[in-house]
């Protein structure tokens, strides 16, 4: 049997409370263990563990004119899984560091992004290739 690979990333939040209502509610991730200090998540099969943590400096790298949060990280999603939780996203009142939005438009590499922050400032990016074989495409 072939697994399929996994992430497991920690991030630190400033508030459980408000990490359970973005992840569990809003991102509508299934809760696993937890402590007093950390929740795990399930992220579409990944692990994400929230730590109650101070939060590290942010920064932001130029692309495509928005100003990229950096670290980030995020999800590949189907182009209907992308749309469906831009529409989640929207009516939670989510504001986006960058709007949804379709880079590439007709070339290979043509996806759909879009940036938001978690409550303790921990940046999500969300995108969908048009061709999954494109993920990885080196001419654009």
């Amino acid at each position: 049997m072939t697994r399929i690979p996994r992430f497991h990333l920690a991030i630190p939040v400033d508030d459980l409370a408000a990490a359970t209502r973005f992840y569990g509610d809003v991102l509508a991730c299934e809760r696993g263990r937890s402590s007093d200090l950390w929740i795990d998540w399930n992220l579409r099969g990944h692990q994400l563990v929230t730590h109650l943590a101070p939060a590290a400096p942010r920064a932001a790298n130029p692309v495509d004119g928005h100003d990229v949060p950096v670290p980030h990280f995020g999800l590949l999603l189907t182009v209907p899984e992308f749309h469906a939780l831009a529409e989640r996203l929207r009516t939670a009142d989510t504001a986006f560091v960058i709007e949804p939005y379709l880079r590439f438009a007709g070339r290979p590499g043509e996806q759909w992004t879009m940036f938001l922050t978690d409550p303790a400032g921990n940046a999500l990016e969300f995108k969908a290739f048009a061709e999954d074989a494109d993920v990885f495409a080196t001419s654009v």
